[in-house]
């Protein structure tokens, strides 16, 4: 039985006694009596309608956001173990593909766009209606990679359709022996700088730690509802 039913049963079930009340009393039921019976009646059909008729909660609102990095960086791994998917047989992303990442007060709709050479002048193509971005970079990564990848994060921090949207930079495969820390990957990317006035996030992530990377996406979803466009860095 759903909620509503219950709610018009137990209705129902109070307008009867009512009527019996009404009904035994006879015409000697005084004014009093029949106001209280309704006053009762009025207060107990709230306090139910309040306990059992809840609604369901309101929708969580929802973001488009574009998801882009290198090749290998691990955006794919990323979001399939957001969404809890299995990680089996991940492949890289050739052209893009479209998630809905379900978070506790909103639904991420995350564009994520290929990283292969080939792939990623065409970035720009994709950028239309999104209301923030994911950067991910592998923190581990070669150094002729990373500045590929520092060249193309200052090209989407200054794109006219991303440049006021808040950035989530994601330092990631911290796991590895070879990972660069996230104060070293911000001095190499001169993020301070380069960033200023922006909004904008830079966090270690690694799938060893799902619970840290989901923390990071509490605070970009923080950024995404904020109605100021006040800077922050952290």
């Amino acid at each position: 039985m759903d909620y509503l039913s219950l709610c018009e049963r137990i209705q129902l079930s109070f307008a009867v006694c009512r009527i019996g009340i009404y009904t035994n009393s006879g015409t000697h039921l005084c004014a009093h009596r029949i106001g209280q019976t309704a006053a009762n009646f009025i207060f107990f059909n709230g306090c139910f309608r309040t306990l059992c008729c809840k609604g369901p909660p309101p929708p969580r609102p929802e973001y488009d956001v574009v998801c882009v990095g290198l090749m290998g960086s691990g955006k794919t791994s990323l979001l399939t173990h957001l969404c809890s998917e299995s990680p089996d047989n991940i492949v890289p992303t050739t052209g893009f593909s479209i998630k809905a990442v379900p978070f506790q007060n909103a639904i991420l709709n995350v564009k994520e766009l290929g990283g292969a050479a080939n792939i990623r002048k065409y970035w720009s193509r994709y950028y239309q209606g999104s209301q923030g971005v994911i950067f991910v970079l592998d923190s581990a990564t070669s150094e002729d990679d990373l500045e590929i990848a520092r060249n193309e994060l200052h090209s989407a921090l200054q794109h006219p359709q991303l440049c006021t949207l808040p950035f989530l930079i994601l330092a990631h495969h911290q796991d590895k022996p070879a990972a660069r820390s996230v104060q070293e990957i911000k001095k190499y990317f001169e993020l301070e700088p380069l960033a200023r006035g922006k909004r904008w996030i830079l966090q270690p992530s690694s799938l060893d730690d799902m619970e840290a990377v989901k923390d990071s996406f509490t605070m970009f979803i923080s950024l995404l509802e904020e109605k100021e466009l006040e800077p922050m860095r952290m």
